[in-house]
């Protein structure tokens, strides 16, 4: 096994474990048939899904463009929302200084970054406080380019830029990344001239932080993007393997599919690295929006998908664990564990007289944090939660890489466990439609009707 690879430790979602809350070998045996069609149904797939095979793709025109913007830029801003925000986010918590933006420019590998991923006024007004627009690039995401929050950033810091600098120089401070030929974003870049990178026509946005959405941001800011790439080739061939036993995505895929069954219908992704914590944050707009549906691929009303929850390690043990611990036995826990962390944070007890800090002396943030994800990881077992462990040898591109790659094809693997299509949507459709709706879209008349119907029917006196 490679040194970099991620090991994935599934010893106590077994009822040998945790008792009768976790999966027998003969309940994973049974299911082992299904996890193998499932695997063989997404590699099948691999050409028109597009996002198996990003991490062989050629990057010179997202580094060309990135080092043009390191060039000439102190800060950049990434307007999106979704996959096109939480993956850089995600990518940047984990593979920067924990306080990169505060860093001197001289200490930083590169721009300042970043992300205002809410339609919130205040944000956004905020955001143009502490900007130098003089020193800023914009990178707008959207793939069809009507996303109505970020076309609306769009606009906003557009006319902030214009007034600032004049619109013959917003070319300098506007990378717009959308689809490679239609839409709303790709006709602005053919008429204004941007500079613009493409997003893949049959990459869904969830499963686009190994294109140019996570790859340009990544690069700008210093990040070997290859390495990524690299971790990500490295998963792909550990997802290949069609014995479910040797697949971690596969097996993982099947466990929590497993407990679902048995009424563990909540996911928690537990990291003990403050740098994977935004992680878990991506991953839960991957498991929610890709495997809650309605209907399955026969039109069958299913109603399925497990609540993913982000949690932190250690931070979460003082506001969350008492549930986990005590709680309904309706979560499965997804430790993310690492081995090698970039510094030990050495403690030294200048109060020796002092009995209950005396077994701190001469130990660790370190060893202190490693301490702490070992006994919560044997309470909630002891509990009877069943759990499963990723063990990081360390955070790098690499292995983050790695780890995207292997959560994307645990949820293709899912989807065909749960036999839904795990690639659409129609929940967050809804939801943009009556947006579109109530902020006076051409064309959504009717709907805005039945809105401002319902509206009507509201009783004032169930409101106090």
């Amino acid at each position: 096994m490679n040194n970099q690879s991620i090991r994935f430790d599934y010893n106590n979602a077994l009822a040998a474990a945790v008792g009768e809350h976790g999966l027998t070998e003969a309940e994973i045996e049974a299911a082992l048939p299904h996890a193998a069609a499932a695997i063989e149904a997404v590699q099948s797939h691999r050409a028109e899904l597009g996002w198996p095979d990003l991490p062989y793709q050629d990057t010179s025109e997202i580094i060309a463009l990135a080092q043009e913007v390191r060039a000439r830029a102190d800060t950049l801003v990434v307007l999106g929302i979704g996959g096109s925000a939480l993956g850089p986010i995600a990518t940047q918590t984990a593979l920067q200084h924990p306080f990169y933006n505060n860093l001197p420019r001289e200490l930083r590998r590169g721009p300042q970054l970043y992300v205002p991923d809410n339609a919130d006024p205040e944000l956004n007004a905020g955001l143009l406080d502490v900007l130098d627009l003089e020193q800023t690039v914009f990178n707008v995401i959207t793939k069809s380019g009507t996303t109505a929050e970020t076309m609306a950033a769009f606009l906003y810091f557009r006319e902030a830029l214009a007034k600032r600098i004049g619109t013959n120089r917003l070319g300098d401070h506007l990378v717009l990344t959308t689809d490679p030929k239609k839409g709303a974003l790709r006709q602005i870049v053919e008429r204004e001239g941007y500079p613009s990178l493409p997003l893949p026509a049959n990459v869904g946005g969830r499963f686009s932080e190994l294109t140019a959405v996570g790859l340009f941001p990544a690069a700008v800011t210093g990040v070997d993007i290859g390495e990524l790439l690299a971790g990500a080739a490295f998963a792909d061939k550990r997802c290949q393997e069609r014995d479910p036993r040797k697949n971690p995505a596969a097996m993982n895929a099947l466990i929590q599919f497993l407990l679902d069954k048995k009424g563990k219908n909540m996911v928690v992704m537990m990291p003990y690295a403050q740098r994977l914590k935004d992680v878990a944050d991506w991953f839960r707009q991957l498991w929610a929006e890709s495997l809650g549906k309605h209907v399955d691929r026969s039109g069958k009303v299913v109603n399925v998908g497990p609540t993913p929850i982000k949690s932190l390690g250690v931070t979460d043990q003082h506001s969350q664990v008492q549930l986990y611990a005590e709680g309904p036995f309706d979560k499965v826990f997804n430790f993310l564990f690492v081995d090698q962390y970039q510094t030990n944070a050495p403690l030294v007890n200048p109060y020796p007289d002092v009995d209950e800090l005396a077994y701190l002396d001469g130990q660790s943030f370190d060893a202190l944090i490693k301490a702490e994800a070992e006994a919560t990881q044997l309470a909630l077992t002891e509990a009877g939660r069943p759990n499963v462990a990723h063990h990081f040898p360390a955070v790098n591109a690499f292995t983050l890489g790695q780890f995207y790659y292997l959560l994307e094809q645990q949820t293709a693997i899912a989807g065909e466990l749960y036999n839904i299509n795990a690639f659409d949507q129609p929940g967050v459709e809804a939801g943009k439609v009556a947006t579109y709706a109530l902020m006076g879209r051409t064309g959504y008349d009717q709907r805005r009707h039945e809105i401002e119907e319902a509206r009507g029917k509201r009783r004032d006196d169930l409101v106090i």
